[in-house]
């Protein structure tokens, strides 16, 4: 569906009303997350000796309070959850150690992800990698069979979630020396982590302690990987060079409205009202839905159900000639110049 063609005026004056963060709301959906949350991992550890089929039958739930919680960290380090700067930077720090994502760090990559998202020129920081058609064919062929690797969903969804939590934000080789706040972060979260990771383990047991985290990891992981690429990777988004490049057009037309239900939207914290946050990062996320249904103009956007969020799923490559992502096997890709390569590729990711 097409987005509406507003201008940024028309955009910030439709948007202004919902920027207005409640520590109300906000208060009640912190509770809502951590206290379920807390009580899913206390009865994860007492039952995982008993039977750990229902261990992680429990896991499923909690990774769904752990993806809320990351979306409540996500919103603070937009400066959009609570009305206090102060405030919000206390609780994103505090919940950086609960979702292994240093604070600071995820802070300032993803607002260059804000900021760039869907720009063919800027592919650095905070997005999942995508190719051209023909930057792919100029690929020699190790480097092709890699990107392939990096775009099959068993290890988008399967191997990704492992090495983001666990490895890339513990030890962020991308992230440049020049940045030393956000070094901090990542210095202070893993010495957080550190000290949380040895009280539980001396209190639930090492062994206990591993059986009940990472199904929690792992799943909310897979959960929040796939949100992220379906809310971007879908066929008729948007990627345009520098040039040509709009922030509000990549916001309407280059992000999805995930329709995922009431439950759904719960669950994860409302995210898949998707083009409405990158119209406006400021709007906290339980304003969303509001936004959505006040303006029929937020509903005129590519709307993705679940089924037709599958098929994204087999997406890879942007083709500038028919300006659609698609899939490896596209007849054009065989067609494609090999010489004719765009910008180099931004190893990070």
């Amino acid at each position: 569906m097409t987005a509406p063609a507003l201008d940024a005026t028309d955009w910030r004056k439709l948007l202004a009303p919902y920027k207005n963060p409640s520590w109300r709301l906000a208060s009640a959906q912190l509770l809502s997350s951590a206290l379920p949350f807390g009580l899913l991992w206390a009865l994860m550890a007492m039952v995982s000796g008993r039977s750990y089929l229902l261990t992680l039958l429990l896991a499923v739930p909690a990774s769904f309070f752990f993806v809320r919680l990351f979306i409540i960290q996500h919103d603070c380090g937009h400066g959009s959850f609570f009305p206090s700067r102060r405030a919000n930077n206390l609780l994103g720090g505090a919940l950086g150690v609960v979702t292994l994502f240093p604070y600071g760090y995820w802070k300032k990559t993803h607002a260059i992800h804000h900021a760039t998202s869907g720009n063919l020129d800027d592919r650095e920081f905070g997005d999942i990698v995508t190719l051209t058609v023909r930057e792919y064919r100029a690929l020699p062929l190790l480097r092709r069979f890699g990107y392939r690797l990096y775009r099959h969903p068993l290890v988008m969804l399967g191997v990704g979630p492992f090495y983001q939590f666990v490895i890339k934000h513990r030890f962020p080789f991308d992230l440049p020396f020049a940045w030393k706040r956000e070094w901090r972060s990542v210095l202070l979260t893993d010495a957080a982590l550190a000290v949380v990771v040895t009280a539980l383990g001396l209190t639930v047991g090492w062994t206990t302690f591993a059986l009940v985290q990472l199904p929690i990891v792992l799943i909310a992981g897979a959960v929040g990987v796939w949100l992220f690429y379906v809310q971007h990777q879908f066929e008729d988004t948007y990627w345009e060079h520098a040039e040509e490049w709009d922030y509000y057009r990549a916001g309407a037309h280059g992000s999805s409205f995930y329709d995922l239900g009431p439950v759904g939207h719960w669950l994860t914290g409302n995210i898949g009202y998707h083009h409405i946050h990158h119209l406006a990062s400021q709007i906290p996320n339980y304003r969303l839905a509001a936004c959505f249904r006040d303006n029929p103009e937020m509903q005129r956007v590519t709307r993705l159900g679940l089924r037709e969020s599958l098929r994204c799923a087999r997406l890879a490559l942007w083709d500038e000639e028919r300006r659609a992502l698609v899939p490896f096997r596209r007849p054009a890709l065989a067609a494609a110049d090999p010489a004719a390569a765009g910008p180099r590729l931004a190893t990070r990711a």
